[in-house]
């Protein structure tokens, strides 16, 4: 299952009218750890980044679902609130959802919003909608990172000689075979 990570990346960034400044900017990171996020973050933004960068915090984020439309760049955070009822005791009890919504204003993505969540067979409100920092997205893609056992990508250690016995399972992955001789 993919997570969420919120990657601040800072660099030296080049705005319009030539000037340089150093910025850190925040993306979202679909992937299945800390690790696999940051390896993700310096793929992806090492391809548009010209020099050194830095990634400064990693952190899980807590998202339902993401709602991306291709005609805007703003990310805004809109939280859903509904009622449900405990199946054990029968006490009600509020969730509340973070949803991600790709939108020009606040209005927009309240209509979006509105218009994700109409199959939902909850009365819902959403007590907040605001603008998000995020720069980009980055969500999972199977076979993405090279060496990604979770995808197919990665390669599977030759069995370690364990005696008369040979242990041939896909699920050990070694890291460092060492000779008798050692």
């Amino acid at each position: 299952m993919n997570n969420w990570y919120t990657v601040k990346v800072k660099f030296t960034k080049e705005f319009q009218d030539g000037t340089l400044k150093r910025v850190t900017e925040p993306y979202l990171v679909s992937s299945l750890s800390f690790t696999e996020a940051e390896a993700r973050i310096y793929q992806e933004v090492g391809e548009f980044v010209r020099g050194e960068f830095l990634v400064t915090s990693i952190s899980k984020t807590d998202f339902a679902d993401i709602f991306h439309y291709d005609d805007a760049e703003d990310w805004y955070k809109c939280k859903v609130s509904y009622v449900t009822e405990d199946a054990d005791s029968g006490k009600e009890k509020k969730v509340n959802n973070n949803f991600l919504v790709s939108a020009h204003n606040v209005k927009m993505a309240y209509e979006r919003i509105e218009e994700s969540l109409k199959g939902l067979m909850v009365t819902y409100e959403i007590p907040m909608i605001s603008l998000t920092p995020i720069v980009e997205i980055f969500p999972y893609e199977p076979g993405e990172i090279e060496g990604d056992e979770y995808n197919g990508g990665g390669s599977i250690a030759p069995p370690v000689d364990a005696g008369d016995e040979e242990i041939n399972s896909p699920n050990i992955n070694i890291a460092f075979n060492a000779s008798e001789e050692e």
